[in-house]
């Protein structure tokens, strides 16, 4: 794999720690503005909404830029919106640059695919994918947790201050080994939209918002989860998390490798069974071993599809991909969005803390029956498109019109 693979991973470890970090300071960030921490939750969902937002943006605003540019130019927004936050003399101050550093991660991760898919041969382009989404999956066992004990030890500004300096590596990193890809000739922003007409393109998306969501769904939940069912005590969360981030290093690694070699059949068996895991958890969140194993599965089973579906929006948007690429990103957002908000509504509804893996297992089940229709319309689009090679001018009428 070339180096700028692990740039690339240097840039998404900086946002994924980042990104999660802020969960774990929420206590300490609402005690030094003196707010509630629902309302300093607003650092989590203002993140949420600035990546769904920022990713179409910010990719549309670099279509006259070379990619490596881009690249850099996200990070230096990315060191500008951490540095905001360690210094904010207000909450308010403080939420701008959670939203100024959210901007950079949809745009960065999308047209990190594309360079990434383009520095390898074509039957590795999910592995190099995967290789740069490691750094996303190493921040949550590592940059989360020691950026927590940072901010909780020596305090929380520390820790954003740590986050850009992440950043300033990164940027160092991308403008070092990275080489200068030029966007292909002849493609506009109108060729980047027309990938929103292809059907395929749509229905990967939607696979996007339902099969990451539906991770999100029970992990979201995790902590009360856990403490108040399995009976673990409040200090066990972090590790638990540990373990939920190993798996998600080892499934997004493994889903790379395996969407090289068959992409749909990798996407069949990793959404079938996290439904399957997702629902066995209402069961197993009793136990406390059986509970942190299937933590650990979830994540594992979770990351596994991500290679393969950014893959697939790709692969389906070739041409002019990298708005689509961006956009997949912003659609894993909006699945946790979704299905955070889906699981606090069923428990509030007093099906207890165990109610959201039954959200989980029906979105992941959900996405698993848009990867079968997908696959059948691409098969039946295949038939079709070999009638009219090869076949009867009848057939090929006949083809065209059905």
């Amino acid at each position: 794999m070339p180096l700028a693979l692990l740039a690339l991973a240097i840039g998404a470890f900086g946002i994924g720690t980042t990104e999660f970090v802020i969960m774990g300071l929420l206590p300490e960030v609402a005690g030094d503005f003196g707010v509630s921490i629902p309302t300093a939750g607003l650092l989590v969902s203002g993140y949420a909404l600035g990546v769904v937002i920022g990713a179409p943006l910010m990719t549309v605003l670099g279509t006259k830029v070379s990619r490596k540019r881009m690249l850099m130019m996200l990070m230096i927004l990315f060191i500008v919106g951490n540095l905001i936050s360690a210094v904010a003399p207000t909450f308010g101050i403080m939420l701008i640059g959670r939203v100024v550093a959210s901007l950079a991660h949809g745009a960065f991760f999308g047209i990190g695919s594309v360079v990434a898919a383009e520095l390898v041969a074509p039957d590795k382009k999910a592995g190099a994918i995967a290789m740069m989404f490691t750094g996303l999956t190493v921040a949550n066992v590592v940059g989360v947790p020691l950026g927590t004990l940072i901010g909780q030890s020596v305090g929380w500004r520390v820790t954003f201050g740590i986050v850009a300096a992440l950043g300033v590596v990164g940027l160092a990193g991308v403008a070092r080994l990275v080489p200068e890809m030029p966007r292909p000739e002849g493609v506009h922003l109108r060729h980047e939209l027309a990938a929103f007409k292809n059907t395929q393109v749509l229905l990967a998306m939607a696979m996007t918002v339902l099969g990451f969501g539906g991770v999100f769904a029970a992990i979201t939940y995790i902590a009360p989860m856990m403490t108040h069912v399995a009976g673990f005590a409040d200090g066990s969360v972090t590790w638990l998390l540990v373990l939920f981030g190993l798996g998600m290093v080892g499934g997004n690694l493994i889903g790379g490798r395996s969407a090289d070699r068959a992409l749909m059949p990798m996407l069949y068996v990793s959404l079938g069974a996290l439904a399957v895991v997702l629902a066995l958890f209402t069961i197993t969140a009793h136990n406390k071993i059986a509970a942190a194993v299937t933590i650990a599965l979830i994540g594992a089973l979770g990351f596994a599809t991500v290679p393969p579906l950014q893959k697939r929006v790709l692969d389906q948007a070739h041409g002019a991909p990298t708005l689509a690429s961006a956009v997949n990103i912003g659609a894993f957002n909006l699945g946790n969005a979704l299905s955070a908000w889906l699981g606090g509504m069923v428990i509030a509804a007093g099906f207890g803390y165990t109610a959201p893996n039954w959200v989980g297992a029906a979105l992941a089940a959900a996405a698993l029956v848009l990867a079968v229709l997908s696959a059948a319309l691409e098969r039946r689009d295949s038939v079709r498109s070999a009638v009219v090679a090869s076949g009867t001018p009848a057939a090929q009428r006949t083809a065209v019109h059905h």
